[in-house]
């Protein structure tokens, strides 16, 4: 299987998936709208980035992770 797939039928603890969340990163991304009476009143669009600040650096510089 490969290496960035989790096999769903393995046990992960929050520890596995936090470490692998920090080393690769993760996007997230969404949208809420606000509305009343069907008049939409709030757009709110989301994007979240989250890794470790090592990964970060490698990323802008170019590099890619030696594994």
């Amino acid at each position: 299987m490969q290496d960035n797939v989790i096999d769903r039928s393995k046990d992960i603890t929050i520890l596995e998936l936090l470490d692998r969340v920090l080393n690769k990163g993760v996007i997230l991304t969404g949208d809420i709208v606000i509305s009343v009476a069907d008049i939409d009143l709030v757009y709110l669009g989301v994007k979240l980035m989250l890794s470790s600040v090592e990964t970060m650096e490698q990323l802008r510089s170019g590099q890619s992770k030696a594994e």
